[in-house]
């Protein structure tokens, strides 16, 4: 990441069903290419089962907004032509396009079909509670408003292993497993097997569904030109099947295509033994780095800040770990709501965004702000970008040894005019701290770029420097060039 790229999930899970996203992410190209964001995520662009649907609920893969099915052409968030012209504007600005990918489930099917199936227990999916028995299941995906156009494959109960719907009894909370079928053996130990998540769950086993789904991807590369994916419900799905679509994929297309799976735990071994698995043939979100801010943002100065890295994915992958502070799934309201508390954002951010080993990812509402959830913007984050677009680069050194008061330096390169700086942060009262910035920067002035601290401080001839901070908050101290470009340039 010579560059500091910097990644956006530029949606959230409360966006109104107005149609006009997709033309909205056009009219942001520039400003985002501008703010620093080198790459953005987008959502799930085909059919849901409503048009109301985020993206998560899967219909049919193929309509990406071009057909008459579940009540509407347009998704929740537009078209098919304004998605591939919003996809092409991005791009022409430098900023790369991920695909959010999802694969583990289909919902809202044509038909329904009576199949035998038992039941297992919703808390350990490998126990049996109940005999074989005829269930009636909507399982049938013929796509009648499609008609065959791009693929003629039809789904149906083969297709899958279970699923947690009888139509006959309409009764909640039974998980059902299709007779002849099993949970595919290699995922996550959650729930004793954590194949099943919601709806139908596709079975990569049958081959018949891979290959479907290779030709699915192949043409939807070829579509829409994306540069990237990031892959939805990694955990529910075998791990084999991602190491190999991913490698078979780059091969037949001769791309590159960065991958960024989503493994939803907070379990450090269960991330690193996924990524020995699939062969490091992607990045994974860093789960448990966004569970330490989150503890630290509630337990305030009974948060020991030396421990923030603590399990973290970025400390012991760095070159697989996209860390980011929250997401859809973090917000309020949210299955798995954990999101930061306000005071501790900027903190956050500063971590991920200033720092040499991860990708980071910012999410929408932290940047735009959430009105309709009554959310802020994070205050300075368009700085911190831009400061680590243009300035946060050289060696690291770290000072993570203090119980509330902690930092780091960047000793800044010959490539980048006025690179070079020192966060410094505390989650408690303010301070000061030692630190060694450089002997290349004896005498030089440094300021404070958050603006917390007004007076500017003076690096000694042996390098170091005295930095300080307010209560709870971060400093970014930066030279004399880089803090007058980012006060005229934001």
């Amino acid at each position: 990441m010579a560059n500091n790229e910097t990644i956006m999930q530029y949606f959230e899970w409360y966006l109104n069903n107005d149609g006009i996203w997709w033309k909205r992410c056009m009219a942001k190209a520039k400003p985002l290419a501008d703010a620093g964001i080198t790459g953005v995520w987008l959502p799930p662009a085909y059919k849901g089962t409503s048009q109301d649907d985020v993206g998560y609920g899967v219909y049919d893969m193929y309509d990406l907004g071009e057909f008459d099915q579940k009540g509407t052409v347009r998704t929740k968030y537009g078209t098919k032509e304004e998605y591939l012209k919003a996809i092409k504007t991005l791009q022409k600005e430098g900023v790369k396009v991920f695909a959010d990918i999802v694969l583990n489930h289909r919902l809202g099917a044509d038909e329904t079909e009576d199949v035998m199936a038992y039941t297992v227990a919703q808390n350990d999916r490998n126990q049996v509670t109940g005999g074989e028995r005829q269930i009636k299941v909507w399982s049938k995906f013929t796509f009648p408003g499609r008609k065959g156009k791009y693929s003629k494959f039809q789904w149906d109960h083969n297709c899958f292993t279970g699923t947690d719907w009888d139509e006959n009894t309409k009764e909640q909370g039974q998980l059902y497993c299709f007779s002849g079928k099993k949970w595919e053996q290699q995922t996550d130990i959650e729930n004793g097997n954590f194949d099943y998540l919601m709806g139908c769950d596709v079975d990569m086993d049958n081959p018949e569904v891979v290959e479907e789904i290779f030709n699915w991807l192949s043409w939807y590369i070829d579509e829409t030109g994306i540069d990237g994916v990031r892959l939805d419900a990694v955990k529910h799905i075998k791990f084999d099947f991602y190491r190999d679509m991913i490698k078979r994929i780059r091969s037949a297309k001769k791309i590159a295509l960065p991958a960024i799976g989503e493994y939803w735990s907070g379990d450090i071994g269960r991330l690193q033994y996924y990524l020995d698995t699939v062969e490091n043939q992607m990045s994974l979100f860093d789960v448990t780095l966004h569970y330490n801010f989150y503890n630290a943002s509630v337990q305030g100065a009974g948060f020991d800040m030396k421990m923030i890295f603590d399990n973290a994915l970025v400390k012991y992958r760095p070159n697989n770990a996209v860390t980011f502070v929250d997401n859809h799934d973090t917000q309020y309201g949210q299955s798995l709501e954990s999101f930061i508390q306000d005071w501790f954002k900027p903190l956050a951010y500063a971590i991920i965004l200033l720092r040499e080993a991860g990708l980071p990812c910012i999410f929408y509402s932290d940047f735009y702000g959430n009105p309709g959830r009554d959310r802020p913007a994070v205050p300075n984050l368009e700085r911190l970008i831009r400061i680590r677009k243009s300035y946060a680069y050289g060696e690291q050194k770290d000072y993570f040894d203090d119980f509330h008061i902690v930092g780091w330096t960047r000793g800044g390169d010959k490539e980048h005019p006025d690179s070079g700086l020192a966060v410094i942060m505390s989650n408690a009262e303010g301070g000061a701290k030692d630190m060694y910035v450089g002997k290349q920067f004896a005498g030089e002035m440094f300021y404070d770029a958050m603006g917390e601290c007004t007076e500017p401080v003076q690096v000694r001839e042996d390098g170091n420097c005295t930095f300080y901070t307010d209560s709870g908050k971060v400093s970014v101290w930066v030279r004399k060039g880089a803090f007058e470009d980012i006060e005229i340039n934001g």
